[in-house]
């Protein structure tokens, strides 16, 4: 059964939440403020984090970069604002997902869904377990990354789109092709998220960032991991 935390002001917003989920049978706990989200997760385990942005204390975007700090748990941003900036913000600060409200509450049990599934909560993927290209070494089991023998903390969905470019050397993807599959739904929203996802992979996992050896772009079409 799949832990999930819901952190958010809005008190009958948080209830409903929690209703719902638990009704699909995840075990839900819940916060209202940003300190309380860092702190429930340092004590948690949790599986998944429903973090709004907004929030007294400190907010939505702080708390993230503070549990990333220590947790690469999947992170999705709930938020009242729906700007293009705004979800930039929240990529770069960690989140792995980000829905607007007001949602529909089968929307956000898909992602949910989806998220868990991509994470690996429960499961084991199928395929080898140990990806390599270079200095990059993925273990899909243990959902574990290193940079030249040096682990390195990845989100769910960088985890993800790291793992699926290793698995398919060589292959084009487009912006749009990786939203559908590594995202798991028709994303509503600027190809952008996959461009922020993808810097960050090289800055993290790549020895030269600004001139990548695997994580390659090709003009005009998309990204592909560049064959050893």
């Amino acid at each position: 059964m799949a832990k999930i935390l819901v952190v958010d002001d809005e008190q009958v917003l948080v209830k409903g939440i929690k209703f719902n989920l638990e009704h699909e049978g995840y075990q839900v706990e819940v916060g209202y403020d940003g300190e309380q989200a860092v702190e429930l997760t340092r004590e948690g385990g949790f599986d998944l984090i429903l973090l709004d942005l907004m929030m007294p204390k400190i907010d939505g975007l702080q708390a993230c970069m503070r549990i990333r700090e220590f947790s690469n748990v999947p992170i999705i941003m709930l938020t009242a604002k729906g700007e293009d900036t705004d979800k930039i913000m929240g990529f770069e600060c960690g989140a792995d997902d980000y829905i607007t409200k007001p949602f529909n509450i089968l929307e956000l049990k898909a992602r949910v869904r989806a998220l868990l599934r991509r994470s690996g909560a429960g499961e084991q993927k199928k395929g080898a377990a140990v990806l390599e290209a270079g200095h990059i070494r993925l273990d899909t089991v243990g959902r574990s990354a290193w940079r030249d023998g040096v682990p390195v903390e990845l989100t769910a969905k960088e985890f993800d789109l790291m793992e699926l470019l290793l698995r398919n050397p060589g292959r084009v993807y487009s912006r749009e092709n990786l939203l559908n599959v590594v995202w798991g739904y028709e994303y509503i929203g600027d190809y952008r998220t996959v461009d922020v996802h993808v810097r960050r992979l090289r800055e993290k996992l790549e020895l030269d960032p600004a001139n990548p050896e695997f994580i390659r772009t090709k003009w005009g079409v998309g990204y592909y991991l560049a064959k050893a």
